[in-house]
């Protein structure tokens, strides 16, 4: 029987990739694991109180939300995204300009639906969020890499990339980067390169994705502008997700862009899944109108600013320094750690046998590379956890140094 489904798979489905970290989960759930790898937020911090009240709103219009949508997304809460956003966006957004999307990875599949021919070429940094570049390698994209350094992506070198690739009659479609506390890096992009980025842009036609799952959940610091703030010639796609700031089962994201390229979106998102969940919808602009969103916020940044320094400290105190580097993210979810004498996966197999999980760093690469780094999510675990799995991890550091 399985060779006759086999016989019957489209080319797509035979290119096709897994997500890494969704294939290793029967690790991370072994009892007594400690698990830095998959990227959750805290459960403890859901706001389950102020989520239930707002499930009032099907008492007083269950018959609507319990319909049908449109695919453009439910009204209300598109006109609250629209004035919520105006400090990060710029201004008040167009109706025309936003489309809510069942979570902000549909944004880079409905994007590639939209862009991307079989054999077009995506700029992406290298390492990046396996999430997006498995959709985008599904869609038949190929890639061409710029590296990242504690400022984001190094920006002087994309002039060279694209005309390098121009000249070989390669068709670029667009550029991917996270903008603020990168997957996996942690870093964040300087202004000056977020300036120099809309300059390449601009000076060569290439419009950007500017994905910001993390950008409200800052600990130090100031917020940056975003690139769709600066960008006066609606180059900059943006996009974000309720998943960091209330609960990712909400499964609510949106984007902001131009309304041609949004319009086109919307068609492709008609045939993808006719409309996002209207009862999640209508549950998140309750839980947003009642103000918990502006009331809870700072909750969950103060919470994950405690989990952040506690990784902090549980590295410091239990790592071989000599050995590891790492960038503080000044917020999202994530560190990246270097070692230049240990191989990850190496270190990962070890650390599984001591019940600690990370993900190895050749995972996050389109390409070769991140043989000694892993990311390692604080968000999930507790305090206690983090300072053990911490130790755990250092032991098994130093026996593989010895």
């Amino acid at each position: 029987m399985s060779q006759f489904w086999e016989a019957l798979f489209s080319q797509t489905a035979g290119a096709i990739k897994p997500s890494p970290i969704r294939e290793m989960l029967h690790l991370i759930r072994q009892p007594g694991m400690i698990s830095f790898a998959g990227g959750m937020p805290d459960p403890a911090i859901f706001p389950v109180e102020q989520f239930n009240e707002a499930s009032s709103i099907l008492r007083s219009s269950g018959r609507d939300v319990l319909q049908y949508g449109t695919t453009e997304g439910y009204g209300p809460l598109k006109e609250f995204l629209a004035t919520w956003t105006a400090p990060r966006m710029g201004r008040v957004l167009k109706a025309e300009e936003l489309l809510i999307t069942s979570g902000s990875t549909q944004v880079v599949d409905l994007l590639n639906w939209a862009l991307v021919d079989r054999g077009d070429v995506i700029l992406v940094e290298e390492p990046s969020f396996m999430g997006s570049t498995l959709n985008m390698h599904n869609h038949g994209a190929r890639f061409e890499t710029l590296d990242c350094d504690g400022e984001g992506m190094i920006v002087e070198a994309l002039p060279a990339k694209i005309e390098a690739l121009r000249a070989r009659g390669e068709t670029i479609k667009y550029i991917y980067t996270i903008t603020n506390f990168h997957n996996p890096l942690g870093c964040t992009l300087s202004l000056q390169r977020r300036r120099a980025l809309l300059d390449v842009a601009y000076r060569y036609g290439v419009p950007i994705l500017e994905d910001d799952p993390y950008g409200y959940v800052r600990f130090d610091g100031d917020h940056l502008p975003t690139l769709f703030s600066l960008d006066d010639r609606g180059m900059v796609l943006y996009a974000a997700s309720f998943s960091k700031i209330l609960a990712p089962g909400t499964r609510i994201g949106w984007c902001a862009g131009p309304a041609e390229l949004i319009r086109k979106m919307t068609v492709f998102k008609q045939g993808v899944d006719v409309c996002t969940s209207v009862v999640a919808q209508a549950l998140v602009y309750e839980y947003c109108r009642l103000g918990h969103l502006d009331a809870f916020l700072p909750k969950i940044i103060a919470h994950y600013t405690k989990k952040r320094n506690a990784m902090e400290e549980a590295f410091r105190r239990h790592l071989p320094l000599d050995e590891v580097r790492w960038v503080t993210p000044q917020g999202g979810f994530f560190y990246w750690l270097e070692t230049p004498n240990i191989a990850a996966t190496d270190l990962f197999d070890a650390s599984i046998e001591k019940k600690v999980a990370f993900v190895p760093g050749h995972t996050f690469y389109v390409g070769q590379g991140g043989i000694h780094n892993g990311r390692f999510c604080f968000t999930f675990a507790s305090s206690e956890e983090i300072d053990e799995g911490a130790s755990r991890l250092g032991q098994a550091m130093r026996e593989r140094l010895s």
